[in-house]
């Protein structure tokens, strides 16, 4: 799975590095962490979520002002909300936001859709054809040592390889944090290459023609908008 995952990590890297509004969205994410305790030592997910802005350059300003602004009284409620539909080509997309007003976001995602001969799906429609997985990649000779670090912390392994010195290990969502921390404490100097939560393609769907510019459009409307979060398809250009 591992190599199939960077290859498809590959195809969508294009949308990543197209992010103009990356602040504001780790501003919104950190917020909405924070608002469970703003110390990262105690705040996992906090603190994962530092990790990663800081990795994408984020400056430590926009990630103080998130945490301070969190720790105030009132301020906004964002809740997460999850699109999901048929892009340019009858590729499978699911589209996650942050938002303080759903209808808003609703009429923006919609219209990214509509404006590409795209069609915005019910709840549910598209989500079963992705594994929803947490991933860890990282420079490692051993995944059975690996292996036992993580059975030693109770962490539920999916699924672990190595391919070339890399290991990949794939754990349900819900215990990425967990799976971390006993990688992390197991071996301080540990560089992930990969450390996130997403979804996974089952399968892909060639995009050709007419419909490359179109799904390019697709994702550049998507990027434009605030509460967008990420963007996960099954597409291979």
């Amino acid at each position: 799975m591992g190599r199939a995952y960077q290859n498809r990590k590959e195809s969508m890297a294009k949308t990543a590095g197209m992010k103009t509004r990356i602040y504001s969205k780790y501003g919104k994410e950190i917020y909405v962490a924070a608002k469970n305790g703003g110390d990262p030592s105690a705040n996992l997910a906090l603190r994962r979520l530092i990790e990663r802005a800081k990795g994408d350059q984020v400056p430590s300003h926009v990630i103080e002002k998130a945490i301070d602004k969190a720790s105030g009284a009132g301020g906004e409620n964002y809740s997460l909300v999850r699109y999901e539909g048929f892009g340019p080509g009858n590729c499978m997309v699911i589209v996650d936001c942050l938002t303080n007003n759903n209808n808003r976001t609703f009429g923006d995602v919609r219209l990214c859709f509509t404006k590409t001969k795209a069609k915005i799906g019910v709840s549910g429609s598209v989500a079963h054809m992705f594994d929803h997985v947490g991933i860890f990649i990282f420079r490692h000779d051993d995944e059975d040592a690996v292996l036992e670090v993580l059975l030693n912390a109770d962490v539920d392994v999916t699924e672990i390889e190595n391919e070339d010195g890399m290991v990949s290990v794939y754990v349900p969502p819900a215990e990425f944090i967990k799976a971390q921390k006993a990688l992390t404490d197991a071996m301080p100097n540990l560089v992930f290459e990969t450390e996130e939560i997403t979804f996974l393609p089952q399968t892909t769907t060639a995009i050709t023609g007419d419909d490359v510019p179109l799904f390019q459009k697709f994702l550049d409307m998507l990027d434009e908008l605030d509460d967008v979060q990420e963007v996960y398809h099954n597409a291979e250009l």
